[in-house]
């Protein structure tokens, strides 16, 4: 177990620019991790990228060497100068034998990561390694580890309220607009392409609405997404002139002012019926005015940011009981683990067995078996193969009480 080992770079490390630069597309995966397990001789290798961190579990023969870790930085990107890789390396963190398979868990868990208690990262953990055995980058170490990681993980999400409760605030506005009924017809207006927004357009998407328009500042963006839901794209300085009419309105940009101004919503109101506004934008999109002298129903960050808070320390009075399940489930995992061990090196008795039993029967003992009658040959030799299986199966399960009684 003390050659498994994680190295991790996350956002609050290396910053986001970063982090970036080790997000690998699907068919660089592949190339880029044999790449670094012939280099630096790794006998199994897996990369796990979020949206807060990249890490990489690999398994060694030898015990790492001091500065392995620039070492490593190095082979995944050589365009990289001296400086700049050990800047990343000192901020790298690092997990090692059980340490390492406790981090997992947590990871797994959803404890290390941004939001407390959001289970997509046990299908982004299941799925990395999936890839990893589909590729041959991964052995019989991982699958262990990784099965028992996915195990223990599923069974924090089953026996605690950790999950409960949600703290995103995109699940959170989705959830307070419909609150108030929104027809499956309704024209939706979407303001800014990111990551909030293609979230809030998956919301929209799964419970059937299809009536959307994308206004983003770049064109090319606004059509991308756009294009993922078969809607029309089109530029934000084109917001004013719109006159298609709307119900909801879902912004969120990085501007550092209103983008959805008095002027231009009184321009595109198509009635005085009451519209939904959701703001997720840090400072608002919306300016006030507009919810001060129109029929309007404002979400904002900062209506549900005491919902989000309120849930996450609800969240947080499961940690004693997920921290119990995962030192369990740590203590069941080095019994899994020295029996695993215990397997492999036991995979040549059989073969032994074998061939003690095939040299008592054609040399040692041939004379005599030859002169055996049919119905005794047949009787000897279900004794010997009796004997067999319980030479085999024996050892495993001593092994097994052994480990047991520690």
């Amino acid at each position: 177990m003390e050659r498994f080992n994680i190295i991790a770079f996350t956002h609050a490390g290396i910053g986001l620019k970063k982090l970036g630069q080790f997000h690998l597309e699907t068919d660089e995966i592949t190339t880029k991790m044999n790449a670094l397990k012939k280099a630096l001789h790794l006998s199994e290798i897996m990369y796990l990228s979020t949206c807060n961190r990249v890490e990489f579990l690999f398994v060694t023969s030898t015990e790492l060497p001091k500065g392995f870790v620039s070492t490593f930085v190095q082979h995944f990107n050589a365009e990289w100068d001296e400086s700049t890789i050990e800047s990343i390396a000192k901020k790298a963190r690092t997990w090692n034998g059980i340490n390492a398979v406790n981090h997992l868990i947590e990871v797994a868990s959803s404890l290390d990561s941004m939001v407390l208690g959001e289970r997509e990262i046990i299908a982004q953990v299941r799925n990395a390694y999936d890839f990893a055995h589909k590729e041959s980058l991964s052995g019989d170490t991982l699958r262990v580890i990784i099965r028992h990681t996915i195990e223990t993980a599923k069974k924090v999400y089953t026996d605690t309220s950790i999950s409960e409760k949600s703290v995103s605030v995109v699940s959170l506005a989705y959830r307070e607009l419909m609150k108030k009924t929104i027809p499956l017809n309704a024209r939706i207006l979407i303001i800014g392409s990111g990551i909030t927004n293609q979230n809030m357009c998956k919301f929209f998407e799964e419970d059937g609405y299809r009536n959307f328009v994308v206004f983003n500042r770049t064109l090319e963006n606004a059509k991308k997404l756009a294009a993922t839901y078969g809607c029309e794209g089109k530029a934000l300085k084109e917001l004013a002139a719109y006159k298609n009419g709307f119900d909801v309105i879902v912004t969120c940009t990085g501007a550092s002012g209103p983008v959805l101004t008095k002027e231009i919503y009184n321009a595109i109101l198509p009635d005085s019926k009451l519209k939904h506004i959701i703001d997720l934008a840090i400072p608002n999109d919306v300016e006030q005015s507009i919810y001060n002298a129109f029929s309007v129903n404002y979400i904002s960050v900062e209506t549900l940011k005491k919902t989000s808070e309120k849930n996450l320390l609800e969240r947080r009075k499961e940690l004693l009981k997920v921290r119990q399940i995962i030192f369990e489930a740590l203590e069941e995992f080095k019994t899994i683990f020295e029996m695993r061990q215990i397997e492999i090196k036991m995979r040549a008795i059989p073969d032994h067995v074998k061939k003690i039993k095939y040299t008592a029967i054609n040399e040692v003992f041939s004379k005599e078996i030859n002169e055996l009658d049919e119905k005794s040959k047949e009787i000897l030799d279900k004794v010997l193969n009796y004997m067999e299986k319980k030479y085999v199966s024996v050892p495993m399960i001593m092994a097994k009480n052994m480990l047991t009684k520690k």
